[in-house]
């Protein structure tokens, strides 16, 4: 079942505006511990999940962290495959460029930039864990009217 990809809107009704703050700030990390200690050790599985909900499922979780570890591990420059997608993020949310540009955040602090783009997700109430697909599912389930039953005689 295809579901229609909506506009990059916000789904929990945070509003999206020009050079707006990010919910949290780069250094943030600890803010949860649990995504802070994947990031670390796996980083390839947070770009993935961060990836296919900036791309609104237009790639896979699997694809983009698979990706991300062939590069990290050939090359080491695997930013220049991360930084684009918050640029993309920023764009869909009108975000600030800021500490400084999206290169330069991702190529001095890119485990920093994972996780701030992770928690920018969940803030705007996506679950990245769960996939595009998933989340779209669960957003339509939650805006769909309550089915109404009737009894038979």
């Amino acid at each position: 079942m295809q579901v229609d990809k909506p506009a990059a809107a916000p789904v929990s009704g945070v509003p999206v505006g020009s050079g707006a703050s990010w919910s949290s700030g780069l250094f943030d990390c600890f803010d949860d511990f649990g995504l802070c200690c994947l990031t670390w050790w796996c980083p390839c599985v947070t770009f993935g999940r961060v990836a296919e909900m900036v791309d609104m499922g237009a790639t896979s979780c699997g694809d983009s962290g698979a990706m991300y570890a062939l590069l990290a591990t050939v090359t080491g420059c695997q930013w220049i495959y991360t930084y684009p997608y918050r640029g993309k993020m920023r764009g869909q949310y009108g975000l600030a460029d800021e500490p400084c540009g999206d290169c330069c955040v991702h190529f001095c602090c890119e485990r920093c930039a994972l996780c701030q783009e992770y928690r920018e997700l969940t803030h705007r109430g996506y679950h990245p864990s769960l996939g595009w697909q998933l989340n779209m599912e669960r957003r339509a389930a939650a805006t769909a009217p309550p089915a109404v039953h009737y009894m038979a005689r």
